[in-house]
């Protein structure tokens, strides 16, 4: 089975089903929404520190997969001899300005000058909580390729990433890396865009990664969407789903999950374990830093869905359900 391409409108590119974006039509109710809100959206305890033991990587993981969980949907994906790091976000705010936006809870586990050396790096669309512009230029003048949505390659050029390390992707687009690990961009129910202008003239995609020992599934972000069927149906089943459980609110259904959709997302992929991101490390939406979190855990009892949830920067193989419940003693 084959997935189609994305498809486009003049310059625009279009969800698999119509999308309601919670764009300026919807700016009144939700400054109502944050203004009334009285969750603990940034926790009250400081988070972390958490400390990455590097002295790990020097020996490849057993089970040939290992997760290191950096914050958000920035992951480090030790998997069947090939190292990958998805969405790379080091920066302090996910924001244009570096003095105002949504500021992180906890500090990276470790330095970007203390990774291994990686065999890729995948961005899935422009966001700014996805794509840090101080980070990329981080690795401007390193070998490391970049695969990323269509579009997505403009900004990569101009913070110094070579052309030829860059390939962009289209839905269904396959790459090989090394020669027996090929990444699929695949549909993801989203939008892009840095700014007032430019919205959707960049693709958002989600990705398998698929090794010759192990299958996964990077979700980065989607609302619920009958793709995830479709994906499951063509890719899986999958060791391990990675799927946004976070940044949910009632004014923007459709282009975040939420623990409830995203565990449904889960089954119909046909995974395995789902390791929950995108929750824990920035305040995004007007819910608890830690709702989203519990109210998967006791939905995965409920749906009989065994979870990977690692504390972020420990490395952590993944061979059977894990939950570190890293977050409980910071619950005031």
């Amino acid at each position: 089975m084959s997935l189609e391409g994305s498809r486009k409108e003049g310059k625009k590119y279009l969800n698999v089903i119509p999308t309601d974006e919670a764009g300026f039509d919807k700016m009144l109710p939700i400054l109502r929404q944050y203004i009334n809100n009285k969750a603990e959206n940034i926790p009250k305890k400081t988070l972390g520190p958490f400390k990455t033991d590097t002295t790990i990587y020097q020996s490849p993981p057993a089970s040939g997969l290992r997760i290191t969980w950096i914050g958000h949907t920035s992951i480090l994906i030790e998997i069947d001899g090939k190292r990958i790091l998805t969405d790379p976000v080091w920066g302090e705010r996910v924001s244009f300005s570096k003095f105002i936006g949504p500021k992180r809870f906890f500090q990276p586990p470790l330095l970007l000058s203390e990774l291994p050396p990686l065999d890729a790096i995948i961005v899935s669309h422009d966001h700014y909580d996805h794509l840090d512009k101080d980070t990329i230029k981080f690795f401007a003048g390193s070998a490391t390729p970049f695969y990323c949505s269509v579009g997505v390659g403009q900004h990569l050029r101009k913070w110094g990433i070579a052309d030829n390390q860059i390939t962009e992707m289209d839905w269904g687009n396959s790459a090989v890396i090394g020669n027996d690990l090929v990444v699929t961009a695949t549909p993801s129910r989203h939008f892009s865009g840095r700014g007032i202008t430019g919205r959707n003239e960049t693709l958002w995609s989600s990705f398998v990664i698929k090794g010759p020992k192990h299958n996964i599934y990077f979700g980065a972000d989607s609302g619920w969407s009958p793709s995830f069927a479709e994906i499951g149906e063509a890719f899986g089943p999958f060791d391990l789903t990675i799927l946004e459980v976070g940044a949910y609110g009632k004014y923007w259904p459709d282009i975040h999950m939420g623990p409830d959709h995203a565990s449904n997302a889960h089954l119909a992929l046909k995974g395995k374990l789902m390791m929950p991101v995108h929750y824990g490390t920035f305040s995004l939406a007007p819910h608890a830093w830690y709702e989203p979190i519990e109210w998967l855990t006791d939905l995965a009892k409920d749906k009989n869905i065994e979870l990977f949830v690692p504390k972020p920067g420990e490395p952590t193989e993944v061979k059977e359900a894990y939950n570190s419940n890293w977050w409980k003693p910071f619950l005031s």
